[in-house]
């Protein structure tokens, strides 16, 4: 995808909570602007405290304009309470509030694993880099939208 078919900037934001696999799934948003030829000067990298707090640090980015799409990347782990549950389904049903409300795509790269080890190997192990799959998935449905003819309200 050229530079210019995702106009606008493009917005990270990273949970802090289980840093070992967030880092990694940043690494691969990064990698997939990279390869999409999105200059790093035109991405904006925000940390949050954990997956919960991700739709609230995103929301600036969808609500001000100028930004084409986000990335929500985070890692939540099952534990022996429902806590896991409530901070997955949240975080997910407050990224897709933001998603319908704004009309900015927002790729879901919140993992929701039983296992850490799970975790690592979906931040670049053996079944891939799913912050480079939401990385993709958001830039995708931005140049979809770019490319909507201007009477089409994409919001």
């Amino acid at each position: 995808m050229p530079a210019a078919a995702v106009p606008g900037r493009v917005a990270i934001v990273v949970s802090r909570y289980h840093e070992a696999v967030t880092t990694r799934l940043l690494e691969g948003a990064r990698a997939c602007l990279a390869e999409h030829g999105v200059a790093a000067a035109r991405v904006d990298v925000v940390w949050a405290a954990g997956a919960w707090e991700l739709p609230a640090l995103a929301r600036p980015f969808c609500a001000r304009g100028g930004y084409a799409a986000v990335a929500a990347l985070g890692a939540v782990v099952r534990g022996e309470t429902p806590h896991f549950e409530y901070v997955a389904g949240e975080a997910a049903r407050g990224l897709m509030d933001l998603v319908v409300r704004f009309g900015v795509p927002v790729g879901f790269g919140v993992l929701t694993c039983d296992t850490l080890e799970q975790a690592l190997a979906r931040a670049g192990g053996a079944a891939g880099n799913k912050g480079y799959e939401a990385m993709a998935a958001a830039l995708g449905a931005a140049r979809t939208i770019a490319g909507l003819p201007r009477d089409v309200d994409s919001r």
